[in-house]
C-alpha cells in the first residue's frame, strides 16, 4: 500500500482550522484511521463583514478590529476593506476596438486592484484594537478576513453616532461572518418604522438570496422577496416595507441565500424613538437567552417565532440581579407555527438589570428564534435599541468598541454558579491591560462597570472567558450622551469561535510503508 504523504495530513489540519470540520483516510486501509477525541486547534483564517453605515449627514462612524493577545508562530493579517466595484471609465464608446477594450480592462482591473489593496482598518498587534473613523454620506460595507496569528478571535465593530434627525441614535453592530441562514424576529413594515435589511456578499461571485416576512397572521404575501442578486463583493440594502403592501408592527424576516452566501443585518429607525441595528437570532431552539436588559428600560417588548410546523409554548423569566422570575401576567407566551407573537414586557426589571430567558413548558420542546426592542427614556428623549437571542460565551467572547466611559457588560448564568474573567486590553492609543475575576450566581445577572485599562488612550476591547461552573451568556451596552439623550447600543457576546475541533488519527499515515 503507497504511503499517505505527511502533506496530506498537514492539509487536512489546516482544512479543519478554516472550516470546523476536516476527516482523512488512508486508501484501501479501512479502519486505520479511527478517530481519538478531538483535539481543539485555533482557526487559521476569519471572515468578517460590516453593513454600510448610517447614510445621515450628521452621523459619524467608528470601525473597530481586536483580536485578544495569543500565540502563533505564523505572522498574518487582519483588514477590512470597502465592498464596492470601482466605476468603469465614461471615455469608451461603441466604436472601441478589441485592442483598446483589452487595454480599457487590464487599466480597470489595475485601478481595481489598486484600490482593493488598501484597507479601511488594518490590525497592527495582537490584545491592541485598531480603529478608522468616517463621517461620509454613502460609506461603503466592509469585507475584512483575519489570517493566522490574527484570526482566531477576531472581532469587529461598527459604532456609528447620528445626532439628529429621523435616523437619529447610537447604532452598533458585531460585524458578522457571512452564512447562508438568518432570522430576525423584531423587524416591523409599520408606518412609524424604515427597517432595511442589508446584504453583503464577500465572495467573487454573485450569491442569490430570498426574503420571507413573517407577521402575526402567518406569511405576508410578496413578489419581490425571491431571487434577490447581490453582485460580487458588494452590498444590497432592501427597504422592508417594499417587500410587502401588508402593514406589520412586528415582523420576522427570514433570510436565505439559494447560491452564495452573504452576511445580513437590519438596521431600524423609528420615527421620535431613534434607531439601531438588529442583529440575527440564535438559531432556532427550544431554549434561548436574551442578555443585557438594562436596569432603566421603560419599556421591553418580546418578538418571538417558531419556524417549524408545530406551535411552541414557551416559559418567560427573568433572570434578574437577586433571581429568576416570571413576570407577572406574563409567565408563558403561546407562538403559533408560522405566525409572529409579541408582548408587552413594560419595564419589566423594575431599576435591576436583567435578561430574559424562554424556555419550553413542560413536554413541550419547538425550536424557536427571538429578540427584544428595548426603549430608554420617556418622551422626546427616548432611545431604542434591539437585543437578539444569542448563544452562551463558550470558550470567549469580545466586545470590541468601549470607550472610557459608557460601558456596561451583563453577565447572566442561568444555571449553575460560574466564575468568569473579563480583560479589558490595552487602549488603541495606548495604555495597559486590566484583569478582572467575577463570579455570577446561578440563576442572576451580574452587571458591572469594567475598570477602563490604566492610561487609557483611545478604545479599548473587553474579552469575557468562562473559567468553570455553568454557561454564561453576556451583553455590553455601551451609552453615550448627545444632545439631552442618553444614547444606547447592546451587543451580545456568543463563542468568538476562534477554536475548532480537529480529529486525531490513530495511527501516523505519513509512516506506512507499502
Amino acid at each position: 500500500m503507497k504511503s499517505t504523504p505527511l502533506s496530506l495530513i498537514a492539509g487536512v489540519v489546516a482544512l479543519a482550522a478554516v472550516t470546523g470540520f476536516a476527516a482523512v483516510s488512508a486508501p484501501g486501509d479501512e479502519g486505520a484511521t479511527q478517530a481519538k477525541a478531538a483535539a481543539r486547534l485555533p482557526v487559521e483564517r476569519s471572515s468578517l463583514l460590516c453593513p454600510a453605515p448610517s447614510t445621515s449627514e450628521l452621523a459619524e462612524t467608528t470601525y473597530t478590529s481586536f483580536t485578544p493577545a495569543g500565540e502563533s508562530p505564523k505572522a498574518g493579517t487582519a483588514e477590512l476593506k470597502a465592498a464596492e466595484a470601482l466605476p468603469a471609465d465614461d471615455d469608451t464608446d461603441a466604436e472601441d476596438t478589441d485592442k483598446d477594450a483589452k487595454d480599457k480592462d487590464a487599466k480597470d482591473k489595475k485601478k481595481g486592484k489598486a484600490a482593493d489593496t488598501k484597507p479601511v482598518v488594518s490590525l497592527k498587534d495582537l490584545g491592541k484594537p485598531s480603529t478608522a473613523e468616517t463621517s461620509k454620506t454613502g460609506a461603503p460595507a466592509l469585507i475584512g478576513t483575519a489570517t493566522d496569528t490574527f484570526a482566531p478571535g477576531w472581532a469587529a465593530q461598527q459604532t456609528t453616532v447620528a445626532a439628529a434627525g429621523a435616523a437619529r441614535g447610537l447604532l452598533g453592530v458585531s460585524c458578522t461572518a457571512p452564512d447562508t441562514d438568518f432570522w430576525f424576529p423584531g423587524a416591523s413594515t409599520g408606518k412609524a418604522r424604515q427597517d432595511y435589511v442589508h446584504l453583503t456578499n464577500p465572495d467573487d461571485t454573485a450569491a442569490v438570496a430570498d426574503i420571507e416576512l413573517y407577521g402575526a397572521d402567518g406569511p405576508l404575501k410578496s413578489d419581490v422577496g425571491e431571487g434577490i442578486t447581490v453582485p460580487p463583493r458588494s452590498s444590497v440594502p432592501m427597504l422592508i416595507s417594499t417587500l410587502t403592501s401588508e402593514v406589520a408592527e412586528n415582523v420576522a424576516v427570514h433570510v436565505t441565500t439559494r447560491s452564495g452566501r452573504v452576511g445580513a443585518v437590519v438596521s431600524a429607525a423609528e420615527e421620535e424613538v431613534g434607531s439601531d441595528w438588529l442583529a440575527a437570532s440564535a438559531d432556532p431552539t427550544s431554549t434561548q437567552v436574551l442578555p443585557g436588559i438594562p436596569a432603566d428600560a421603560t419599556s421591553v417588548r418580546l418578538v418571538a417565532f417558531a419556524p417549524g410546523e408545530d406551535d411552541a409554548d414557551v416559559k418567560v423569566q427573568l433572570v434578574g440581579k437577586s433571581g429568576t422570575f416570571s413576570p407577572a401576567g406574563n409567565d408563558t407566551l403561546h407562538i403559533k407555527s408560522q405566525m409572529t407573537a409579541s408582548v408587552d414586557l413594560k419595564d419589566v426589571t423594575r431599576g435591576e438589570p436583567g435578561s430574559l430567558r424562554l424556555t419550553p413548558v413542560e413536554g413541550g420542546g419547538t425550536p424557536v428564534v427571538a429578540a427584544l426592542r428595548v426603549v430608554r427614556g420617556t418622551g422626546a428623549k427616548r432611545e431604542v435599541a434591539f437585543i437578539p437571542a444569542t448563544g452562551p460565551v463558550g470558550e470567549r467572547a469580545t466586545a470590541a468598541d468601549n470607550r472610557a466611559k459608557g460601558s456596561v457588560l451583563s453577565l447572566t448564568a442561568p444555571g449553575a454558579t460560574a466564575k468568569v474573567k473579563v480583560t479589558a486590553s490595552a487602549g488603541s492609543e495606548g495604555g495597559k491591560a486590566a484583569v478582572k475575576t467575577y463570579t455570577v450566581k446561578g440563576g442572576t445577572t451580574l452587571e458591572v462597570t469594567p475598570d477602563a485599562p490604566a492610561g487609557l488612550k483611545g478604545n479599548y476591547a473587553l474579552t469575557v472567558e468562562p473559567e468553570s461552573g455553568g454557561q454564561v451568556y453576556a451583553a455590553r451596552t455601551l451609552t453615550v450622551p448627545e444632545g439631552g439623550i442618553d444614547m444606547f447600543t447592546v451587543q451580545t457576546l456568543p463563542d468568538d469561535g476562534g477554536m475548532v475541533e480537529v480529529p486525531e488519527a490513530e495511527q501516523d499515515l505519513s509512516v506506512l510503508d507499502d
